[in-house]
């Protein structure tokens, strides 16, 4: 039968909005790259921007023939563990899924390996980037999201059969994206130690800055501008009505969303601006931006069913957790250049618990049931919902964090068996792009002492 116009045009505006939306998202990884490169010494620079094209490139290949049959391929009566089918977008499109969605969904998977990178910077193998890169964007990550975002998944708020009589709410992916990114990267980091002179020969910590500010905040207004894709656009589709109000409609929402988004990387980068002002004596630009950072990731989850009040307790605590891991970090002599399992893995965890404290009921018929009225779900337990969702919530982490470490961990173990994890001490004290990829990033970098020229270094390694 032929679509009526209405339809068509309906269509074609969702279609528009998602690409949008995709766009927006993968511009995260120009922000990504320059965040990363901002935050590693001069001498690692050209390493860590061109990790993070790989996580791009590897992704996409990965995605494209595992990773989104893996996350979304299934019907109403499939595997509620892992999809089975769309493996290299055979079949596509079809009834469920076109190919702006495998473009939106394409756009998220490849930030997963862009957040584990971060944890182990400055002294990985590039062979080992591209080993991870491809698993963890094309079965670790895919299988977490499978679980979440799939209509027939077993964590989804969809789904026929509901968790807890809820599902877990992760609209964006605090847990699905980031925690899965940030514990990751945790495992990765553990494995290989620390980086060389990281710690004294007493365990005190000693102060690694990343070399470039500028690129820093940079990298986080990029990340911001992208988080406006990345929130508001997973509603996928915003000419959707609601019908007990013929004024509001997903466009209502993803208002709302993207002011939710705002006020808690706000807050967390007000909190944590004077939070580090008196632990450290004086005001940093640095951590300022992981706290916006941490924010955003925090209200990744719940941003669509949370008042705007809601939101800047979010960011509040989110910029608490990070100082405090932050904190424990370097007294267990844990180092993460990028903060990533903090700010990733700890961030995102606080997300998911909030959501599940602190949904409004009204907003989650409207995300999950477009509003339809009659409807009662769980919803956050400080206004009165109950425990189903917070349950949901609470199991989302705890199996997101067992996926992942036995995943992940068993893979970066047998890297550093295989002794293609971790470079060697001459390599890391060169730095990585003398060692691996030929020069620096850079002319000249006046703090570094290190071989000029590629041939230089060659020629230090004959005489050693």
């Amino acid at each position: 039968m032929e679509a009526s116009w209405e339809t068509s045009v309906t269509d074609s505006i969702n279609t528009i909005y998602l690409l949008f939306s995709a766009y927006l998202v993968f511009m995260m990884q120009l922000g990504f790259a320059m965040l990363c490169a901002g935050s590693v010494r001069a001498k690692n620079a050209m390493n860590i921007m061109l990790t993070n094209v790989v996580d791009a490139v590897v992704g996409s290949l990965s995605y494209f023939l595992f990773g989104f049959a893996f996350a979304f391929g299934g019907d109403s009566g499939s595997n509620p563990f892992i999809g089975t089918q769309y493996f290299a977008l055979t079949n596509m499109p079809s009834s469920s899924y076109d190919y702006s969605f495998f473009l939106y969904q394409w756009a998220f998977a490849i930030a997963v390996a862009g957040i584990t990178a971060g944890s182990i910077a400055e002294r990985t193998q590039f062979s080992a980037y591209l080993v991870f890169s491809f698993f963890l964007t094309g079965f670790v990550y895919p299988v977490v999201a499978h679980w979440v975002w799939s209509s027939n998944g077993w964590l989804n708020p969809g789904s026929t059969s509901l968790l807890f009589g809820s599902g877990a709410i992760d609209f964006a992916g605090s847990g699905v994206v980031h925690l899965v990114g940030g514990i990751a990267g945790l495992w990765g980091a553990i494995i290989e130690g620390p980086r060389v002179g990281r710690f004294d020969a007493f365990g005190k910590p000693v102060q690694m800055r990343g070399h470039n500010a500028t690129l820093v905040v940079l990298g986080t207004f990029l990340l911001w501008f992208g988080w406006f894709g990345f929130n508001p656009g997973s509603f996928n589709k915003i000419l959707v009505s609601y019908p007990d109000s013929f004024d509001q409609g997903n466009w209502t929402a993803v208002g709302r969303t993207g002011v939710t988004t705002t006020l808690a990387g706000s807050t967390a980068g007000i909190v944590t601006l004077f939070g580090r002002r008196l632990l450290v004596g004086h005001w940093d630009a640095l951590d300022v931006c992981n706290g916006v950072l941490g924010g955003f990731v925090a209200i990744t989850s719940g941003c669509s069913v949370v008042d705007p009040w809601a939101a800047i307790v979010c960011g509040f605590f989110a910029a608490c957790v990070l100082i405090s891991l932050n904190i424990i970090a370097t007294k267990l002599q844990y180092d993460d250049p990028l903060e990533a399992a903090q700010l990733h893995g700890g961030c995102g965890a606080w997300g998911l618990i909030f959501t599940g404290l602190f949904a409004k009921e009204e907003f989650v018929i409207q995300t999950y049931n477009s509003g339809n009225l009659g409807i009662s779900r769980p919803y956050g337990l400080f206004l009165g919902g109950g425990w189903g969702l917070i349950g949901s919530q609470v199991m989302e982490v705890i199996v997101i964090v067992v996926w992942v470490s036995v995943t992940m961990g068993p893979l970066f173990y047998l890297l550093h068996k295989l002794r293609i994890l971790r470079i060697s001490t001459d390599e890391e004290i060169a730095g990585l792009d003398i060692s691996s990829h030929g020069g620096y990033a850079y002319n000249a970098h006046s703090e570094e002492s290190g071989p000029r020229m590629y041939g230089d270094y060659l020629r230090l390694q004959d005489q050693s």
